[in-house]
């Protein structure tokens, strides 16, 4: 199993929007893009003040699975354009990581 982290930030007044957006658009879009192989999707998020953090983990069975999705600049975020606009900042690059272990 692989895990795929990637982070964002918006303005508190913009949250919403943007969790709603990842719910409706960018998550089931990302699902039509790689039906097999993906296992979940997690969305993390935290008050950070003035702005709201966002964390995605992405859940691929194997490594074919993740880099079907990533393509050939594995580790480049995947932030669609409807997002961008929503988001304050965010990390350019994803974090890729084996997974060696789970509990449950």
């Amino acid at each position: 199993m692989y895990a795929r982290i990637w982070r964002g930030w918006t303005r508190a007044a913009q949250a919403d929007s943007y969790e709603e957006l990842l719910r409706s658009e960018v998550f089931p879009g990302i699902r039509a893009h790689c039906p097999e192989g993906l296992e979940r999707i997690d969305l993390l998020r935290r008050d950070e003040g003035e702005e709201v953090g966002f964390v995605t983990v992405m859940w691929f069975s194997d490594r074919t699975a993740l880099e079907a999705f990533a393509g050939p600049d594995g580790e480049a975020a995947y932030v669609p354009a409807a997002a961008r606009q929503i988001l304050a900042r965010f990390d350019e690059r994803a974090d890729h990581y084996l997974v060696r272990h789970q509990d449950g």
